[in-house]
């Protein structure tokens, strides 16, 4: 029996380990064509497409730093040459210093909002004529809850994807009429190989287990579900909406 997602392709940035790969396999499950993102951990890009192909579909990676605009149309070609279309797009994909905003240094902040905002705003761009010319389309951003609380040494990332969150509720309004719709999903603190470089991050980590309802941090298949929800009919009637999915931390 088919799912309503099976044939379909999806995107996914920074997709060789993480909440990307998490997103991968979970897409993957519904019966989605998956095109790894990569920038430079070509090894775990291949573990990761072999791993999607497990499930019966199609995979393949496709190497590119998504923050350089002018290399983006070779990648959206490359893509539409491999799987015929691309129905679904998810920029998972971040980068930024984790230091105090006072003492970023500017070439750092740009960083950020290049790789968490700007890329975003240039491979929508790149995706639309497709899915404009079928009608429809799913297109989702990952952010984090210090887009608008305050953790420490997080400011790069979290102003970046402040900026993320309000791109993502203009282009709901702009796009939807368009058979386009577009979310966001949020989590509280993630265990990932990315955020284990955070400074002191068993200590960051033990305190947010203290707050958090659910008692323990988010897995990337934590959020991956809710990513696949959001890719799916069920949820149609979820526009322009970042889901903060972080087992309450933000409650308290």
């Amino acid at each position: 029996m088919m799912t309503p997602l099976e044939g379909k392709t999806a995107l996914i940035t920074g997709a060789s380990r993480g909440i990307g790969k998490a997103v991968a396999l979970a897409l993957a499950e519904k019966g989605v064509n998956i095109a790894v993102n990569y920038l430079q951990n070509e090894d775990a890009a291949k573990k990761c497409a072999e791993e999607v192909r497990t499930r019966g579909v199609r995979a393949d990676i496709f190497q590119c730093n998504v923050g350089d605009l002018d290399a983006l149309p070779a990648l959206i070609d490359n893509i539409l040459k491999t799987f015929g279309s691309i129905d679904i797009l998810i920029h998972n994909a971040a980068l930024g210093a984790f230091k105090a905003v006072h003492k970023l240094k500017m070439n750092q902040y740009d960083l950020s909002m290049s790789i968490n905002t700007r890329a975003f705003l240039g491979l929508v761009q790149k995706v639309l004529p497709g899915m404009e010319a079928k009608k429809e389309g799913t297109i989702l951003a990952i952010s984090s809850l210090g887009s608008h609380r305050f953790i420490p040494n997080y400011g790069a990332i979290g102003i970046s994807k402040a900026a993320l969150e309000a791109m993502i509720r203009y282009l709901a309004v702009e796009l939807m009429p368009k058979g386009i719709r577009v979310n966001g999903v949020s989590g509280g603190l993630v265990d990932t190989d990315a955020l284990r470089a955070f400074p002191f991050f068993e200590i960051f980590k033990q305190e947010v287990v203290k707050r958090t309802p659910a008692g323990r941090v988010a897995t990337p298949e934590d959020l991956a579900r809710v990513v696949a929800f959001l890719c799916s009919p069920e949820s149609s009637w979820i526009v322009g909406q970042t889901v903060i999915a972080d087992g309450g931390l933000s409650l308290i």
